[in-house]
């Protein structure tokens, strides 16, 4: 038997509606269930054969168990050793790379001193900085928000230098981006799930939130083809499984606004039943997809692989590093084979 595990907070009808539809499926040698976790000793070999991540963002332990599973060949969705290194800045830095067409968008260094350091820590810095430059590259109206935040939580929008400073002077030690603002005419909310499937949603962020999906436009095939592209452009490029994808279209030209949200919102009441309904059945078929794949121990762990492709070994001692890996892989599958058959 090989289980889907769902690890989930305060979310309440996504998860429990999940496991029931997975397991009403009735696929041979399959079930889900709400993962369970206490302490976890480090040669572990999880229940879990998949694992739905949408909660260890918030919570450290569950990160910390999530990547010792992937060592042990549990497929995490999403990639737990990408996420904690991914940031918003350098997303949208990888999609102008890539493509895909973005605001721009400037890095800033945090208003106060992170904890622990000083003025001598940051010594590299220039101070005062040179806002000049900075405003002219991006313009106003601009939004600032954290570089690693999600939830729009710490979102300014400034439409002058007095009204920048002052949100700026609010930020605390958080490190912040100022990106151009978008004066759009469409904007779209998609879903991608395993790479591949895309739902598209036209979406108006200035409504009322029950209203966000009842939009004055209408999503046509070309603009469609485009939105798919670009959207499997972008998770593709960051490794996403499970993400959602936010576009706001100025003159003909949709901009990826937002694109890190690995745990994005999939509430019944927030995207509406239709869409609820797309993400459920979509979400079930992808898991069982990879469940019936079986584990994977991943070959190597060079974070260079996750941005430029996995390299061959070039020396002694990582075709040496490659062996070890290998002889461990065949290991944790023999024993996830032998207790598959105990089931």
């Amino acid at each position: 038997m090989k289980t889907i595990g769902i690890l989930f907070g305060m979310e309440q009808t996504f998860p429990p509606a999940l496991v029931e539809y997975i397991n009403s499926m009735g696929v041979d040698g399959i079930t889900a269930e709400f993962v369970k976790v206490g302490g976890v000793k480090m040669d572990d070999l999880s229940k879990y054969d998949v694992i739905l991540d949408r909660i260890s963002q918030d919570i450290p332990f569950y990160r910390a168990m999530l990547k010792n599973a992937a060592l042990h060949g549990t497929i995490i969705v999403n990639n737990p050793f990408w996420w904690s290194a991914d940031d918003k800045f350098f997303n949208y830095a990888l999609a102008h790379k890539i493509g895909v067409p973005t605001p721009r968008t400037a890095l800033l260094p945090s208003k106060q001193h992170p904890p622990d350091t000083t003025a001598e820590s940051m010594r590299n810095l220039i101070y005062p900085l040179n806002w000049e430059e900075i405003f002219e590259y991006i313009g106003f109206p601009a939004f600032m928000k954290p570089h690693a935040g999600g939830g729009w939580k710490h979102v300014y929008k400034v439409d002058n230098p007095t009204e920048l400073f002052t949100a700026y002077n609010k930020t605390g030690d958080l490190v912040m981006t100022l990106q151009e603002a978008i004066d759009f005419e469409e904007y779209y909310r998609c879903y991608v799930i395993g790479r591949k499937y895309v739902r598209i949603m036209p979406y108006e962020p200035r409504n009322p939130h029950h209203l966000r999906y009842v939009a004055g436009f209408t999503l046509t095939e070309e603009r469609r083809a485009q939105l798919e592209d670009y959207c499997l452009r972008l998770c593709n490029a960051l490794g996403y499984d499970f993400n959602t994808v936010e576009f706001a279209v100025r003159d003909g030209i949709p901009y990826a606004i937002d694109f890190l949200n690995p745990a994005p919102d999939a509430e019944r009441t927030s995207v509406q039943e239709d869409n609820f309904e797309w993400v459920l059945q979509t979400t079930a078929k992808y898991l069982i997809e990879l469940a019936q794949q079986g584990r994977k121990v991943p070959s190597e762990y060079k974070w260079s692989s996750f941005v430029n492709g996995a390299p061959a070994a070039t020396d002694k001692a990582d075709k040496s590093a490659d062996k070890t890996v290998s002889k461990a892989k065949n290991k944790v599958i023999a024993t996830a084979k032998k207790r598959a058959k105990s089931d």
